[in-house]
């Protein structure tokens, strides 16, 4: 009985000393100074604009990245690059209708970081994307300074069923497609 005690302290000091050396952090991501922006392509040229942040939280262990969650707000859409009256109206509004995002149904898109790799600021992060209610497996580079996260990254419209004017889908567009990635340039301080 006294060999069980003794062992059962063991374990438990060799715990709490494991523990002590692990430091566990979750950052919120400060919404209000973060920012997403987009770029979509066609073959004529491409438009821009941003995408609100609802929701975000980067975890470090040991000051190193570990994990992450963000939550997109998919009908804050914005086009910048075209004047209100002069097209900004009609491109939005399209790119919340069902034929790009549905953002009626689909008011969320969500990325959950799974698997992070590297070290010192600089990261190579793989993460579950949902847009549409459908999710696929993503890879970015990620970089960490002064508590703010930079990434770009390239999403391929089309395994979230966005299809509209797709060259992969659609013959003789010629001159109409687009292509089917777009970029985010995400910039999230915390």
């Amino acid at each position: 009985m006294k060999t069980n005690t003794l062992k059962t302290a063991a374990i438990l000091i060799l715990a709490l000393t494991f523990a002590s050396f692990t430091s566990v952090m979750k950052n919120e991501v400060k919404i209000s100074e973060s920012t997403i922006s987009w770029k979509g392509h066609k073959v004529t040229g491409s438009h821009e604009g941003t995408i609100n942040l609802l929701d975000g939280t980067l975890i470090f262990e040991n000051d190193e990245l570990t994990g992450g969650n963000f939550v997109m707000d998919m009908t804050s859409i914005n086009v910048t690059d075209l004047e209100a009256g002069k097209g900004k109206e009609k491109l939005e509004g399209h790119l919340k209708s069902d034929d790009f995002f549905g953002t009626s149904n689909h008011a969320k898109a969500n990325l959950n970081i799974t698997n992070v790799k590297g070290k010192n600021g600089n990261y190579n992060i793989t993460g579950d994307l949902t847009i549409k209610g459908k999710t696929h497996p993503i890879s970015f580079d990620m970089t960490i300074a002064d508590n703010t996260a930079t990434a770009s990254l390239k999403v391929d419209r089309t395994k979230y069923d966005i299809k509209y004017g797709s060259a992969s889908f659609f013959d003789g567009l010629k001159d109409k497609a687009i292509y089917d990635e777009f970029d985010l340039n995400v910039k999230l301080k915390f």
